[in-house]
């Protein structure tokens, strides 16, 4: 059983930027590839990130793209988002998931989810 918490998050105006965390535990962390999502309420679950369990290959939704950035560090069990020049549309629950294969954009085939992280982008 793995278990992930997710921080970071915020209120930040448009145009901004945040960094969210998501520390692993109860697993072999650098057997995942690890995936982000976001969901606001009323819509489905989006994707958003993924990266491979080595962390040397990475795959994007075309929102986000070349505005944020997703890290690992396997040493510390954690993976990082790095978002800026956030927009409004940004606003959403933000949680990071785990998947024994890359790259999965949809939330089915990953296993297990943290709890999420609230972003809030003003205009």
């Amino acid at each position: 059983q793995v278990q992930l918490v997710e921080s970071g998050g915020g209120l930040v105006q448009a145009g901004g930027s945040l960094r969210l965390s998501c520390a692993a535990s109860g697993g072999t962390f650098s057997n995942y590839a690890m995936g982000w999502f976001r969901q606001d309420p009323g819509k489905r679950r989006e994707f958003v990130s993924v990266i491979k369990w080595s962390g040397d290959l990475t795959h994007y939704a075309d929102s986000v793209k070349g505005r944020f950035t997703v890290t690992r560090d396997n040493a510390k069990n954690t993976v990082y988002l790095q978002m800026n020049s956030l927009k409004p549309e940004d606003t959403a629950v933000y949680y990071c998931a785990t998947a024994n294969a890359y790259p999965l954009i949809t939330s089915q085939g990953y296993q297990y989810w943290g709890q999420g992280t609230q972003v809030t982008v003003s205009s």
